[in-house]
């Protein structure tokens, strides 16, 4: 390292309640997609690891579930996963929404983050939206929720802010090794990944119709021989026929569309062209079923 300081390391993980921008944030930090994003809340159901590497410092960030009451095992799972994410890290982002008043679930968050000892910095997301007279009310209103390490204002979707927070992340990260290569973002399994987009398509296509009962397995990648192809085939899976026949659409045209949106974000991120093969299949009650949980990669 040119500057003569020591390599900094650690686990930051990223909380708050449903739908305020944590995987925007997350794919903003990592340089390029990781985690699904959708208006619906609780996109996010696994503990996504992304990677960054800079000269000086390497930070492993872990985006977690939105806090919520859980109503079924899926549900409880992702809750488990925030509270163990907790157990891992070096520091906490605690995200609000900015644009939103400060409710009850805020003030939960707050609470079972102030047992904890580890920093915790509060980020005021999405004030792209709010005049700079508003945010300084934000900055207020925002003391009553307790005492934290910062309190940084910044937009996940337009970047600004973005730097000094990395910034004062890494400056009260502890002395530590490189974990990772530095051209590696995630470790998540590239299959888990290529699941992710295409729900995230399908929740986006489907809006209020389908909300979460619907996983998606990945059960085949590979590349074709004497061909610059790559064969996936996927199982979108739902608890009802309704919900199967929603998916699917007249003709098969809901379907077709679910495909050809993935298909561009699993080219990225593959980097070569897929053919992308998508079926549905009716599992009742699959977010209460320990081994379709297992199977979906809900451990």
């Amino acid at each position: 390292m040119s500057t003569g300081e020591e390599f900094r390391s650690g686990f930051v993980a990223i909380l708050g309640r449903p739908n305020v921008g944590k995987s925007t944030l997350l794919n903003q930090l990592a340089g390029q997609k990781v985690a699904i994003m959708s208006d619906k809340p609780q996109t996010t159901r696994n503990k996504i690891q992304a990677v960054l590497t800079r000269e000086d410092a390497q930070i492993v960030f872990i985006d977690t579930p939105g806090v919520h009451k859980p109503h079924h095992k899926l549900g409880q799972f992702m809750l488990s996963e925030v509270y163990s994410a907790l157990e891992e890290v070096d520091a906490v982002l605690f995200v609000l929404d900015a644009s939103d008043v400060i409710g009850s679930g805020d003030q939960y968050v707050a609470q079972e983050l102030s047992r904890i000892k580890t920093p915790i910095f509060l980020i005021l997301n999405k004030v792209d939206l709010l005049t700079p007279e508003k945010i300084a009310q934000v900055m207020e209103d925002v003391k009553k929720l307790g005492q934290f390490s910062q309190v940084l204002p910044l937009s996940a979707k337009t970047g600004e802010n973005l730097d000094l927070l990395i910034d004062e992340l890494i400056a009260c990260l502890p002395p530590g090794p490189q974990y990772y290569p530095e051209d590696m973002v995630t470790d998540q399994p590239e299959r888990l990944i290529i699941g992710e987009m295409i729900r995230e398509k399908a929740l986006h296509l489907t809006r209020e119709e389908v909300p979460h009962a619907l996983g998606v397995e990945v059960e085949e990648v590979t590349k074709r021989q004497n061909k610059d192809l790559v064969y996936v085939r996927a199982v979108i899976y739902v608890e009802r026929d309704s919900q199967k026949g929603i998916i699917v659409g007249k003709g098969g045209n809901m379907l077709k569309k679910i495909g050809q949106m993935a298909r561009n974000d699993i080219e990225n991120l593959l980097g070569t062209a897929i053919f992308l093969d998508l079926w549905v299949k009716v599992k009742e009650d699959w977010r209460n079923k320990d081994n379709m949980l297992k199977t979906l990669g809900y451990e």
